[in-house]
């Protein structure tokens, strides 16, 4: 038995390597949407973010630590509009409570990477990398090696869209003739086609946009989407309930 551990080992280290490898390759992959639409959309943060005053190495910092568009963008309109600091963190806090039901989905998947590696993930876990991830456990195709790569690039990604756009800033008067606003959302019809594999899923999918559009226009802004999500995934659980039976 010994004999047989030692000579298998270099099989199963070769094979360990290929297959993180391989993961490490489908990683940048999935990553080209993401790339495609964070670099436009970073760069547009990084130009509003300097123009509206915020010194340009701390602009490039918050999207290095904050990591998060939507709040970001609102965080920049209400420093432009003189809100005090505790006015901002409550904001973006309200903004980001989806977080709360995305990491609670993929914690169960988490199990068995280590800590350290957990952390990292969860500090990288955004809405476009959770839409990918959940679309590729449902494949059962989720390796560690894919996810962390695909977190990184789209944290690179940002951060390096928003210093070419800090950098860039001084030549451009208006940025809203680029049309750099259609990226984002652009980005996330290609990632929700990629999740849609039956009927129920598009009735769902349907069920919170109108969902979120509605709450949106009533005044519910920052509620919107968190508050979509948790109707729209209730909707998802009556219908298969109903549909079993």
């Amino acid at each position: 038995m010994p004999s047989e551990v030692i000579e298998n080992t270099p099989q199963t280290s070769c094979y360990a390597k290929n297959r993180t490898r391989s993961e490490i390759m489908d990683g940048f992959k999935q990553a080209i949407p993401i790339i495609v639409g964070f670099i436009p959309v970073g760069f547009t943060f990084g130009v509003l973010a300097t123009k509206n005053g915020l010194p340009g190495h701390l602009t490039v910092l918050m999207s290095f630590l904050v990591l998060a568009g939507s709040s970001q963008f609102i965080a920049i309109s209400l420093f432009a509009a003189s809100m005090s600091p505790i006015t901002i963190i409550v904001t973006t806090f309200i903004v980001n409570l989806r977080h709360f039901l995305m990491s609670a989905a993929i914690a169960p998947h988490l199990s068995k990477m280590p800590m350290l590696r957990k952390l990292m993930f969860s500090f990288q876990l955004i809405d476009e990398t959770f839409a990918i991830h959940m679309a590729n456990i449902d494949r059962n195709n989720f390796g560690e090696a894919q996810a962390i790569t695909l977190n990184c690039i789209a944290h690179f990604c940002w951060t390096a869209g928003t210093a070419i756009g800090v950098c860039g800033s001084h030549l451009i008067a208006d940025i809203k003739p680029l049309g750099f606003d259609y990226a984002l959302p652009a980005m996330f019809v290609v990632l929700l086609i990629w999740q849609i594999k039956s009927n129920m899923h598009a009735m769902v999918a349907a069920i919170s946009a109108c969902t979120a559009v509605g709450l949106y226009l009533a005044g519910a802004q920052q509620l919107c989407v968190i508050l979509a999500s948790i109707f729209g995934a209730t909707a998802g659980v009556v219908l298969c309930t109903i549909r079993k039976k």
